[in-house]
């Protein structure tokens, strides 16, 4: 760990600290985050998916959008990997392919922060239990 040379480093160090555990505390209840899961199966990880993943843990951090991203297998999507799931609060999962990282900023800034629609979404192709 590096050595906090000053009262900022500090301050900064903490205001960080009390965003991930408030992140953390509502993580508990995930319909209150952004979800988002990068598909890091074989095929995702051969095609870009750890740099994506990686974009969207910085990119989300340092815009200020409290979010939980997550590493996942493979969503079964391999013709359009990487695929990335995005779930707003108190929205139906969107799944999106191929995601690279311009199509990545693109999902956060029009799809996450103003909620419009981005060209990329896989269409769902399967029926939950619920509708068979």
């Amino acid at each position: 760990m590096t050595k906090i040379k000053s009262l900022t480093e500090l301050t900064k160090l903490r205001e960080e600290l009390r965003r991930k555990i408030n992140n953390l505390h509502k993580a508990s209840i995930p319909e209150s985050l952004v979800q988002v899961k990068v598909g890091m199966g074989t095929s995702g990880i051969a095609s870009g998916a750890k740099e994506v993943f990686q974009f969207f843990k910085d990119a989300l951090s340092k815009r200020s959008i409290e979010a939980e991203v997550t590493a996942v297998g493979d969503m079964g999507y391999c013709y359009a990997e990487p695929t990335v799931e995005v779930t707003l609060p108190d929205q139906q999962p969107i799944v999106f392919g191929p995601v690279n990282v311009m199509k990545a900023d693109e999902i956060i800034e029009q799809f996450i922060k103003l909620n419009e629609q981005v060209e990329g979404i896989i269409p769902v192709n399967y029926l939950t239990i619920n509708e068979v």
